[in-house]
């Protein structure tokens, strides 16, 4: 029997060794009547399976990252797109990027069924949206990656807008908690977290491992880009009391600067990190500094072999 033959309507695999996230997980079973402590101890355990599933998806989620640096080395967006939970797990990946790597809002994206009001009131209905999902994604190119994030797989939103993307020529991904294969796609990240303590509440082990997985992609996909130096986030935008002082920080331990070179290197930078550490270490001007990174592509170790 092919592999085609294995699964149902909804692209999942057939077979009694499948688990689903709507099964009922056998260590659930009376859990109302266990102690604070015992169910605590119950999702502890859980949650370590969610971390070392993420671990076993590892090959897939380097195949994504490898594709997510292509996009944006070229130019291209990388979005996300869920309903629900796995949707907002999304938009707050993507909103934390600009402000740690000070990439354009565009860079990396996050789209959730239902807009903006599914952010902070559930939408539920809107998971069945096909058509919005179809208009979601009507923007996307050839240039973009589209990773949808379902923990069932089947999500009509995201299937949808990964079928309607796939048609605009577009990278598309599938981010998922169930063993589901969709030919279309050019990648499917399974993570087998295996059946919640409440049956059916992705919010938990799904809701965990999604994030770690996007985590990932995001931050090496930055980290690769030449965002990162030696664990510094040297693209900062120091837009906050807070930032301006890890900023002076970065410029202080990399340098060896005292505080106030750094404050002035920073001055003289404009702000930005990467300038301030050219200016000192290669003993150029801020017009010399930003032609290098440029040349370099914004990495900036790169930048430091010139």
């Amino acid at each position: 029997m092919t592999d085609k033959g294995l699964r149902n309507k909804h692209g999942m695999r057939q077979g009694k060794n499948v688990t689903f996230t709507e099964e009922q997980n056998p260590r659930s079973e009376k859990i109302d009547l266990s102690s604070i402590q015992e169910i605590v101890d119950v999702m502890s355990e859980e949650d370590m399976l969610a971390a070392r599933a993420v671990t076993k998806a590892r090959p897939s989620i380097c195949s994504a990252i490898e594709e997510a640096i292509r996009v944006i080395r070229s130019g291209g967006r990388l979005v996300y797109l869920g309903a629900g939970t796995s949707g907002r797990l999304g938009v707050l990946d993507a909103s934390e990027i600009p402000p740690t790597f000070s990439v354009p809002a565009r860079t990396v994206q996050g789209i959730i069924a239902g807009g903006r009001r599914a952010l902070t009131r559930a939408a539920e209905g809107a998971e069945d949206d096909e058509d919005a999902g179809i208009r979601a994604v009507s923007g996307l190119t050839t240039n973009d990656m589209l990773l949808g994030i379902s923990a069932s797989g089947k999500t009509p939103f995201v299937i949808a807008a990964l079928k309607a993307a796939k048609l605009s020529h577009a990278r598309c991904w599938l981010l998922t908690c169930n063993d589901v294969a969709y030919p279309f796609l050019n990648g499917t990240i399974f993570v087998p977290v295996g059946p919640e303590i409440i049956a059916g509440s992705t919010r938990l082990k799904a809701g965990t491992a999604t994030k770690m997985v996007l985590n990932m992609i995001s931050t090496v996909t930055m980290i690769k880009l030449g965002r990162v130096y030696d664990g510094y986030m040297i693209d900062v935008a120091a837009t906050n009391k807070k930032l301006k002082e890890r900023s002076l920080t970065i410029v202080r331990k990399i340098t060896g600067s005292g505080e106030k070179e750094a404050e002035t290197l920073l001055m003289n930078a404009g702000g930005r990190v990467k300038v301030a550490l050219l200016m000192k270490l290669k003993g150029i001007t801020r017009k010399e500094a930003v032609g290098r990174l440029k040349k370099a592509g914004g990495s900036f170790r790169e930048a430091l072999r010139f």
